[in-house]
């Protein structure tokens, strides 16, 4: 039997069982078997390399009004008995049908809310990839290749020697290569370390960095940014406290902690019972950081700061445990819907 026979045959076969199917189930039972990937429709268009150019013509073009036939048919099929079972079927005393709605994920949420605080101030927001070069997440940071402080962000490394981002501030090195100031961005996104996972930390978290750069520029103006931030996001009744810390890229350097949500400052395991955590770290941009894009460090000066998006989260809603922002809890994720 040749290709050409074999089409009509389809044809005839499938037309018959169309019209035979009492059910919406059988109907669709005849999509699948006539319609579908594995259907013999479809493993006859599959042969039509084996043919000469006009009979490849000619066999696809019957097989493609086939197939179109059938699927007027079938859809008829389908309209006739959905309407049927309709009508049949429904009962207004019976209750609904709970749809549930997709919502914002808890960790975007909060980003977001972070993000638009900070853009009520003045700040620009700016994005960067992923997967970084070493230039922009180390060494335009002034992390010189042999500088001990890489070893306080175990890297994860891809090939063409590209790494996955350790912090969003490589945003702020590329904003700064290509813009001169004055330049006041938040930087929102994912980054990636090799660190054990726990209560406390993962190997991807999210960060909001910031930044600004301009005449004047003094950590007054970062101490009030950043104490104004976390009254707005905590509320004015939030204790907060800045302490001496040491990053490569700023200078001075010091990270803010809050009171622990958890013990009220009692201390607990999520604070390691210093009634403390720290959501973000800050200083004045390095120098060396300045002159490496190419600006004046004697006339110009910045700050820079950088939150930790689950840390925050947690604090606002009282969760003790970080993976549970990774997991694929229902229950726990409709919280925040």
């Amino acid at each position: 039997m040749s290709l050409l026979d074999e089409v009509d045959r389809l044809e005839s076969e499938a037309l018959e069982r169309i019209g035979m199917a009492d059910s919406l189930e059988a109907v669709k039972e005849l999509q699948i078997r006539y319609l579908g990937r594995k259907s013999p429709l479809v493993a006859v268009l599959r042969q039509l390399g084996t043919l000469s150019d006009d009979e490849k013509k000619l066999v696809g073009a019957r097989a493609n009004q086939v197939r179109t036939s059938l699927e007027a048919k079938l859809e008829e099929a389908v309209g006739r008995f959905s309407e049927g079972e309709k009508q049949g079927a429904f009962d207004p005393t019976l209750p609904g049908t709970v749809q549930h709605v997709g919502t914002v994920h808890i960790i975007n949420q909060v980003m977001q809310e972070i993000c638009d605080t900070f853009y009520g101030m003045g700040f620009q927001i700016a994005l960067g990839p992923h997967v970084e070069t070493d230039h922009f997440n180390f060494e335009a940071l002034n992390f010189p290749p042999d500088h001990p402080a890489r070893d306080m962000q175990d890297t994860f490394f891809v090939e063409g020697g590209r790494l996955l981002r350790t912090h969003t501030t490589p945003v702020q090195a590329r904003v700064l290569a290509s813009s001169g100031p004055p330049i006041k961005i938040v930087t929102p996104g994912r980054t990636f370390r090799n660190e054990a996972i726990s209560t406390r930390s993962h190997v991807s978290f999210h960060q909001v960095d910031g930044f600004l750069v301009d005449e004047n520029v003094t950590m007054s103006d970062l101490k009030g940014v950043l104490v104004a931030f976390c009254h707005a996001f905590f509320g004015e009744d939030l204790k907060l406290k800045f302490r001496p810390s040491f990053f490569p890229f700023t200078e001075p350097s010091a990270e803010v902690d809050i009171s622990c949500f958890l013990c009220k400052g009692k201390g607990c395991q999520l604070c390691k019972y210093s009634g403390w955590l720290e959501i973000l770290g800050c200083g004045m941009i390095h120098p060396a950081v300045l002159e490496a894009a190419q600006i004046d460090s004697e006339k110009y000066t910045g700050y820079a700061f950088g939150i930790g998006v689950e840390r925050v989260a947690m604090q606002r809603y009282k969760i003790n445990d970080i993976r549970l922002f990774f997991n694929d809890n229902v229950r726990f994720l409709r919280q925040f819907c």
